[in-house]
This record gives structure tokens, C-alpha cells and sequence, in this order.
């Protein structure tokens, strides 16, 4: 489960991301506005942390923007703001949870829990593309209306994945740090090809694509 922090203290985010990383989760980690819109173009996140003061901006702008474009991801706010009028303004703005520093990161952790469990019960269940439909409750699949197909856990995250950013170039190192956190043994080399193979017996294989030398796509259409 992948999570974007926004936080331009270093030592404050460091501490954070080991924190999280302890806990399972992986990271990708933004020190303003601006690498934070070019993660989220590319990346896929179950949640974002948001901190408010940031050397180019809002956090509360880059929150709004987020949900004029229709990203429904849980957004939790860390802030040293502590008024009520700054919380309604975060609460307003599309923030899902508000918390004001200093804070133990053992709260932390436990509101992200919260939040993720919150969302597990609202989000749709059920993903569709060119005749494939992923059921992300029971982590089965079905092709052109066909049977369910139970997928293995490896299997569900990829396929997922790739469901989330169809028509794109995805290269083997960017599928696998998806899939692997980094406290995890190395994966083996060959893992992207086995579980391409399995999805393709599953799809049909014109659906995931080869591009030479570059990486796998999931086509649309």
C-alpha cells in the first residue's frame, strides 16, 4: 500500500517515513507543491499526508486542485495551525482527517488505519477495462462476462496496477517497487515475466503488450 507524504521539513519527514515504512506501508516522499503534482500524475496512492506551509504554495491549494480533477483519495492534513477556523477551512477544502503538530506518530499511524478502513467500505469494488472486470473485494477477475477467476495476492496488485495506469509504458523496476516494500528480500529478476505470464493466460495475451526493452502495457481498447 503506497502513501504520498508532503513535508518540507527533512527531519520531520524523515522520521515519518521511517515510521510508516515500519508499519508496512511504502512511501514516496515530496518537499513542495511542485514534485508533489508530478507524483501524483504518475504514481498511484491509497493516501496522501499533507502538510500546510510549503516554500511554493498551499498545502490546502494543491488539496483543492486534487479534488476539481475527481481524485477521491483520503488526505490527511499535518499542520502547526491549531484554530478552529483553520480546521474547518482544511475540513472544506476536502481534508478527510486533520491533525495538528506537534502529535505522537503512534496517533498518526493509528488515524492513517482509520482513514484506509473508512475508505475500504465507500470505494467501488469492482474495476473495468476493455472487457475486464476486477473485483477488488473477492480479487477475482472476469473477461468479456466470463467466470470469475481467483487471482493470487502477487497476481491482484499487478493487475490492479495496472488497471490504475492503462495505455502506459510500465518498466520491470517500476512494477516490481509497486509490488515489493524495501525491507523485503530482493525479488528475483525473472518475478515480472512469471506474473505477466499468469495475467496473459488469464486476459489473453493481447491485453498486457511488450514493449521491447521498455516495459509492459495494459492496452484500453
Amino acid at each position: 500500500m503506497k502513501l504520498l507524504l508532503l513535508e518540507d521539513d527533512e527531519l520531520l519527514a524523515e522520521s515519518l517515513a521511517d515510521s510508516l515504512t515500519g508499519n508496512g506501508y511504502r512511501l514516496d516522499l515530496a518537499g513542495s507543491l511542485k514534485v508533489a503534482r508530478a507524483l501524483m500524475a504518475s504514481e498511484h496512492y491509497e493516501l496522501a499526508i499533507l502538510d500546510l506551509g510549503l516554500p511554493d504554495g498551499s498545502g490546502l491549494e494543491l488539496l483543492a486542485q486534487w479534488r476539481r480533477q475527481g481524485r477521491d483519495l483520503p488526505v490527511l492534513i499535518l499542520t502547526a495551525r491549531d484554530t478552529w477556523d483553520d480546521k474547518v477551512t482544511g475540513l472544506e477544502s476536502g481534508a478527510d482527517d486533520y491533525l495538528t503538530k506537534p502529535f505522537h506518530e503512534a496517533e498518526l499511524i493509528a488515524r492513517i488505519k482509520a482513514l484506509l478502513r473508512r475508505r475500504s467500505g465507500n470505494v467501488t469494488q469492482q474495476l473495468s477495462l476493455n472487457g475486464v472486470s476486477l473485483d477488488e473485494a473477492g480479487q477475482r477477475v472476469s473477461v468479456e462476462g466470463g467466470p470469475w477467476i481467483e487471482l493470487t495476492g502477487t497476481e491482484f496488485l499487478l493487475l490492479r496496477y495496472f488497471m490504475h495506469h492503462p495505455d502506459r509504458v510500465l518498466s520491470k523496476d517500476h512494477l516490481l517497487n509497486q509490488l515489493y516494500t524495501l525491507d523485503q528480500d530482493i525479488a528475483a529478476p525473472n518475478l515480472v515475466e512469471v506474473y505477466i505470464a499468469r495475467l496473459r493466460r488469464h486476459l489473453g495475451k493481447p491485453m498486457i503488450q511488450t514493449r521491447r526493452g521498455q516495459g509492459y502495457v495494459l492496452v484500453s481498447h
